[in-house]
C-alpha cells in the first residue's frame, strides 16, 4: 500500500521535533450494499475509502492527523500536523529500522464478494422477501439488506514495527412486520461472519427470512410481559450483547484507567459467581470480531478476564498497555483511518457449563425465557442497563409457555455475574453486531449459553 522507504522518512517526519512515539495506520476500504424495502430496490450502492491516520505520541500528549492522499508528500504533511500537535521540542533525526512481521490471515476467503455480480446480491433479497411475505397474511412488510466489505490495513510504527492484515465480512439481515389486533409487531433475523459469499453456502436466506416472520407473526399472540423480580433463562446465543454492555466494557483499561469502571482495583478478587468465566477472544475463525492483528499491529489474542468468577485481567491497547509496562492484549481498534485507535472487545462471551438447557427450565417454577435480546441503554461506569426483549416467553411451572411481549429487563451488569446459578453445556455465538463508543463503531460478536440469572427485574406492562 505504501513503500517501505517511504514510511520510513514519513516516520522520521513525525518524530523530526522530538517525540516517543509514531504510528503510521493506512487503509484501504471496498464496500458493497443492497437494500430492498417493501419489495422495491432502494439502494444498491459500492464504495472505497483510502487513507492514512498518523499519530505522535510525546509523554502523555498525543497529536493526531489523517489524510486521503497517501502520496509521500501527504503523508509528510499530515505526519508534521501530528507532530506540531504533539511537539515538546528537541530535533535531530531519528531512522527507524523495520521488523517486518507478516501475520497469516484469519480466514482465507473463498470467493470475494467484489467478484459476485450486483444481480445476483439483489436476487437474496428478493427470495428473502418472497419467502417471508408466503409465512402469513398478516405479514405486511418486509425489508432486507446484504452487506460486504473488505478491508486492508498496513500498520507501521517507530519501534520497527510493519505489519497488516486484509479483512473480509459479508453481513445479511432480514426484517419482518406483521400486522393484527396487538398492533405492529416486528422481527428480525441476521447473519454476518468475516468470510467471503460462501456466508450463503452456510446459511439460506430464505429459512432466514421465516425465522424472523416466525418472531413477528409469534407476537401478535403475545401476553404482556409481566413485571417484578423473577428468574430469567437467557438462550444460547441470545443474550451475550447484556454482557458484553454491562459488563464487558467495565474490562476495558481506558475506562478502569479513567475510573470510570466499577472493575478498577479488583483484579484477583471474585467478581461473579463461581463457574461464570468471560473471554474476548478476536482470533476466533470467521466470527464478526475475528481478525489477525488489531489497528495497532499486535496480533488478535484469546483473553481470559473472569475465571471461575475470579477478575483476571483487562483489555489493553498499545499506548496504555506500554504505561503499565505490559503487552497490548490486541485491542487496539479504530472505526477508520480517521480515528484514534482505543481500548474495544472483539467476540466477548461465557464460557459453557455442565447443565442441561431443559433441566434448568424444568427446575424454573416461574420466571421469563428470554429467547433473544434487543438494544439497550448502559452506564458503563456501574453497569446498569435496560435491554428490550425482542422474543420471549412466560415460564410457568417448569415449562415455557405463552410469548411475552413489550417486556424489558432491568438490573446491573456486576450484580448479574453474581447471580448466574446456572450454565448450560450448549454455548452458541449470537448475531453480529457494532459496538458503538466515543463515536467510533466496530464489528463484534459475543455469545452466551444457556444460562439463568436467580432474581431480574423484569419491566412489563401486565396488569
Amino acid at each position: 500500500m505504501i513503500d517501505e522507504s517511504v514510511i520510513s522518512r514519513v516516520l522520521g517526519a513525525a518524530l523530526r521535533t522530538g517525540g516517543d512515539f509514531a504510528e503510521i495506520f493506512a487503509e484501504d476500504k471496498r464496500s458493497s450494499s443492497a437494500l430492498l424495502d417493501d419489495g422495491k430496490v432502494e439502494e444498491l450502492t459500492s464504495g472505497r475509502d483510502r487513507g492514512a491516520g498518523i499519530r505522535v505520541v510525546v509523554g502523555e500528549t498525543t497529536g493526531f492527523a489523517h489524510t486521503a492522499d497517501l502520496s509521500e508528500a501527504g503523508l509528510t504533511a499530515a505526519a508534521e500536523a501530528a507532530a506540531a500537535a504533539a511537539r515538546s521540542g528537541g530535533g535531530g533525526v531519528r531512522t527507524v529500522a523495520f521488523e517486518r512481521r507478516d501475520v497469516p490471515p484469519a480466514y482465507r476467503v473463498e470467493t470475494y464478494p467484489a467478484d459476485v455480480p450486483k444481480a445476483r446480491k439483489v436476487e437474496l433479497l428478493t427470495r428473502a422477501d418472497e419467502a417471508a411475505r408466503a409465512a402469513g397474511s398478516a405479514v405486511t412488510q418486509v425489508s432486507a439488506s446484504y452487506g460486504d466489505s473488505r478491508r486492508r490495513i498496513l500498520v507501521a510504527n517507530s519501534d520497527g514495527l510493519l505489519t497488516g492484515d486484509d479483512v473480509v465480512r459479508t453481513l445479511f439481515t432480514v426484517s419482518v412486520v406483521a400486522t393484527g389486533d396487538t398492533g405492529m409487531q416486528t422481527g428480525r433475523e441476521s447473519v454476518g461472519h468475516t468470510v467471503g459469499w460462501e456466508l450463503f453456502d452456510l446459511y439460506d436466506v430464505e429459512e432466514l427470512a421465516r425465522t424472523a416472520a416466525r418472531r413477528a407473526l409469534t407476537k401478535l399472540d403475545a401476553r404482556p410481559a409481566p413485571s417484578g423480580e423473577m428468574p430469567v433463562v437467557i438462550a444460547s446465543g441470545g443474550g451475550g450483547v447484556l454482557f458484553h454492555e454491562a459488563c464487558g466494557h467495565g474490562l476495558e483499561a481506558d475506562l478502569v484507567g479513567k475510573g470510570a469502571s466499577v472493575f478498577k482495583g479488583r483484579v484477583g478478587e471474585q467478581v461473579a459467581a463461581k463457574g461464570v468465566t468471560i473471554v474476548d477472544d478476536g482470533t476466533m475463525a470467521r466470527e464478526w470480531g475475528n481478525y489477525a492483528i488489531d489497528d495497532e499491529g499486535h496480533p488478535a489474542q484469546r483473553n481470559v478476564l473472569i475465571e471461575d468468577g475470579v477478575l483476571t485481567d483487562y483489555m489493553w491497547d498499545l499506548l496504555r498497555a506500554r504505561k503499565e509496562g505490559r503487552a497490548s492484549s490486541g485491542n487496539g481498534r479504530r472505526q477508520s483511518y480517521q480515528h484514534l485507535p482505543m481500548v474495544r472487545m472483539t467476540n466477548t462471551y461465557l464460557l459453557a457449563g455442565d447443565d442441561d438447557p431443559d433441566d434448568i427450565i424444568a427446575s424454573t417454577d416461574r420466571g421469563v425465557y428470554v429467547k433473544h435480546l434487543g438494544g439497550g441503554q448502559v452506564n458503563t461506569a456501574t453497569g446498569d442497563f435496560v435491554f428490550g426483549m425482542t422474543e420471549a416467553y412466560l415460564i410457568e411451572n417448569g415449562e415455557i409457555t405463552d410469548p411475552i411481549r413489550e417486556g424489558n429487563l432491568i438490573g446491573n451488569g456486576p450484580e448479574v455475574l453474581t447471580r448466574i446459578d446456572a450454565l448450560g453445556n450448549d454455548f452458541a455465538m449470537g448475531p453480529p453486531g457494532t459496538c458503538g463508543k466515543d463515536g467510533q463503531g466496530v464489528p463484534v460478536g459475543d455469545g452466551v449459553p444457556t444460562l439463568r440469572v436467580s432474581s431480574l427485574t423484569v419491566g412489563g406492562t401486565a396488569a
